[in-house]
């Protein structure tokens, strides 16, 4: 694969704009990408927003030499039939729609043609996004490679199996979700207590921005001075001391079933993406 090579991006909503925008940020030129758009008001926005060619789907994949779908998975089907005749030889396709396997995109596409599955989330936009990719019919290490040299500029990037994907999708493709419900119940937890709207977001945004930031550093140290090494459990206890404040709003997290409900959540969500692959 060409480190230039020119992308059609197929599907430029909040995830697929997310990712124009963040490889544009990371050095790729607007005459390097590709948006593809029908509608014209919406393509006009993208082209002020980003000063990118947008074309539709099928002019947009005839130009490329990697083609992003980006498109929701009950789309997936029709923009696929659409753009066949297109995918040029040689080309890369490369999946971020939830749940959609990768066999079910070569299976529409011109035979041979190399397929990688992608799930990745929203923090592409700070250019802190959690990719995970896999390997799908026709696709190489050198494809593999190429993938993550495309994604690791807006985030971290990680090899998994396609086994493991509706699992990913269910812990960091819909995770931003999760994180923003917790923020939002502590944010209205502060103006229960009295606190203004703006100053709740704020003491509790940038807590969680240290937090994740302890956690993924591996900062602070265990009651015993021993590194908590990013372990959210010894963090979690640095934090709780006997007969405080933290240990009592524990307890009743845990009465309340926090915990059970976080995982029923994930559950959920793994169920629904195999669900959409299944479909």
């Amino acid at each position: 694969m060409q480190g230039r090579s020119v992308l059609a991006i197929v599907g430029v909503g909040r995830l697929g704009g997310a990712l124009l925008s963040g490889l544009l940020r990371a050095g790729r030129t607007p005459s390097e990408v590709l948006a593809a758009e029908r509608d014209e008001r919406r393509a006009a926005e993208i082209a002020a927003s980003f000063g990118v060619k947008v074309v539709d789907p099928p002019a947009a994949v005839a130009a490329a030499d990697v083609v992003v779908l980006a498109v929701k998975p009950q789309d997936m089907g029709s923009v696929l039939a659409e753009i066949r005749d297109q995918v040029r030889p040689g080309a890369l396709v490369v999946s971020v729609a939830a749940g959609v396997t990768s066999g079910f995109v070569a299976e529409r596409v011109p035979p041979g043609t190399a397929v990688v599955r992608v799930m990745t989330n929203t923090p592409l936009l700070v250019d802190e996004a959690m990719s995970a990719l896999c390997a799908g019919p026709g696709a190489g290490d050198e494809h593999l490679a190429f993938v993550e040299e495309m994604l690791r500029p807006v985030g971290r990037v990680v090899r998994v199996s396609e086994a493991q994907l509706d699992a990913v999708t269910a812990l960091s493709g819909s995770g931003p979700a999760y994180f923003f419900y917790l923020i939002e119940a502590m944010i209205e937890g502060g103006v229960l207590l009295g606190l203004p709207r703006a100053l709740a977001a704020e003491l509790v945004v940038q807590t969680a921005a240290g937090s994740a930031r302890m956690l993924r550093d591996g900062a602070g140290s265990d009651a015993a001075g021993q590194s908590g090494a990013g372990h959210p459990s010894l963090q979690r206890e640095a934090v709780t001391s006997p007969g405080g404040t933290t240990v009592a709003a524990l307890r009743q997290l845990d009465r309340a079933g926090v915990r059970a409900g976080v995982l029923d959540a994930v559950e959920a969500a793994y169920r629904r993406s195999r669900e959409l692959g299944a479909s």
